[in-house]
């Protein structure tokens, strides 16, 4: 088979590492090409085209025709393969990115070329600067990379024959020769980003046995993200947290991996959720918050997250309750507006009842302002330590387990097998043949993935809301 891959931009990331998995995967069976707003910092195994006028809409330095960039993909391709592809893959079309992709891939539609549209983040989910006013792609086949996903497309109205269920490859992370060697450092393998939930991990740190060291590898690199980690970097400097930043970019990560006492996660939203997997392939423990949505696929293989926690309590009275409800309001608010998302004042009310109604608050849904809050109480009262031990067991030993080797080794064995290169290779061409065999009419209701997304209940301010100092 002949098959394109077609991506806004080659940029070292998550959905670029997963093109070359894809690529890396398949090109005993099938020959391969890249389209893309840009070329590749790097080596690439596939060759990459540049087309204008695929890329971000921020980056392109004119306005574009979407007939005519679609008429450059199809030039493209047929002075690549002048006897015929069988389908361009396309990443993340659900992200508008670039205003223009929807009319480009229509128009190539228009023209009989088959589109696979892989879903690895969802606008609806938290991103509404990124949101398609206009319909998505109809008729076409999708892929996701987890159930949930699959799931709420399918109660979107994708039917089973054109709708693909392909979790990544999981390439395991550098052991090193002293993969089993503790020291001070709890390990947090991740771009700053603020869905990381940063201040998550440091509250955490507070209750790390000394001595310990927080350690995070890499900043952001978005500017909606990089005043909310500058001011996270300031407090813990003010305050003498043991917290390091960058620690990858100075140091070597097999190095960072190998030294750890355990691994650490605190995201509050993942797309597929590696967090949960390379750990293991380490030897190392992962340890932290539970994203239930994404962690049942893994569970269902039998990888074992039962120690990790789904909700930190803190009480509502450690914050300015009056100043984080208005700003939770707010965004709400704002927030279904952006997406033309009817709301009332009493569902927001009855929502807040429903998630302080014990008189705690996930530490998760809080913003950076009241999350610092609850930071600076337990570093001024020793004995809000404590409190917040009792509503939180597994605060008192974080990172330990009673049978953490046994753990370790089930779960190294599962995700070194179940999500091997072979087993993704197999998942691939499989979907790749019933692009090109099934014909599919259907159509994705996008009120039904808002009405998912957009709930009071689950509403994080570092998810939806524009960082505020």
């Amino acid at each position: 088979m002949r098959i394109a891959y077609l991506h806004y931009h080659l940029k070292t990331g998550g959905v670029t590492t997963v093109i070359r998995q894809q690529v890396e995967a398949v090109k005993k069976d099938c020959d391969t090409l890249v389209l893309s707003g840009s070329l590749p910092e790097s080596d690439f195994p596939a060759q990459v085209i540049s087309v204008d006028g695929l890329g971000y809409d921020s980056e392109l330095y004119r306005p574009h025709r979407p007939q005519t960039v679609a008429e450059a993909v199809l030039k493209a391709l047929h002075r690549h393969w002048p006897e015929g592809f069988d389908l361009i893959h396309v990443h993340n079309p659900t992200l508008a990115k670039n205003r223009n992709l929807l009319k480009i891939l229509h128009h190539l539609q228009k023209a009989g070329v088959r589109l696979l549209c892989q879903v690895h983040d969802l606008a609806e989910d938290g991103r509404p600067q990124a949101y398609f006013k206009e319909p998505y792609p109809a008729d076409c086949h999708w892929a996701v990379i987890n159930s949930r996903d699959f799931r709420l497309l399918r109660e979107a109205g994708l039917k089973p024959e054109g709708l693909h269920w392909i979790p990544n490859t999981v390439r395991p992370l550098p052991a090193g020769k002293d993969s089993g060697v503790e020291g001070k450092r709890i390990l947090y393998p991740v771009r700053a980003i603020r869905r990381k939930n940063i201040g998550e991990a440091i509250l955490l740190s507070l209750f790390f046995a000394p001595p310990a060291e927080l350690s995070i590898t890499r900043p952001p690199n978005s500017a909606a993200d990089m005043d909310s980690y500058r001011d996270w970097k300031d407090f813990v400097g003010q305050h003498g947290l043991s917290v390091e930043f960058e620690a990858g970019l100075s140091g070597n990560f097999e190095k960072l991996v190998s030294e750890s006492r355990f691994l650490l996660t605190t995201s509050i939203t993942e797309g597929f959720g590696f967090s949960f997997l390379e750990p293991w392939t380490a030897g190392k423990l992962l340890w932290g918050r539970k994203l239930a949505d994404i962690c049942r696929d893994f569970e269902k293989d039998g990888v074992r997250l039962d120690h990790l926690y789904a909700r930190l309590a803190v009480p509502v009275s450690w914050i300015e309750e009056n100043g984080f409800q208005h700003r939770w309001a707010e965004c709400f608010r704002q927030a279904c507006n952006q997406f033309q998302r009817p709301s009332s004042a009493g569902e927001v009310r009855r929502a807040w009842e429903s998630i302080s109604a014990d008189g705690t608050v996930d530490f998760g849904l809080l913003d950076e302002s009241a999350q610092k809050e609850v930071i600076l109480s337990v570093l001024q009262a020793p004995d809000l330590r404590h409190a917040l031990i009792e509503t939180n067991p597994f605060l008192e030993h974080p990172g330990r387990i009673e049978d953490k080797d046994a753990c370790i080794a089930n779960n190294r064995r599962i995700v070194l097998s179940r999500y091997a290169l072979p087993v993704y290779r197999k998942r691939l061409l499989e979907a790749y043949r019933q692009v090109t065999v099934q014909k599919v009419r259907h159509e994705v209701d996008k009120t039904a993935l808002l009405a998912f997304f957009l709930q009071p209940e689950t509403f994080s301010l570092l998810k939806w809301c524009p960082y505020d100092r």
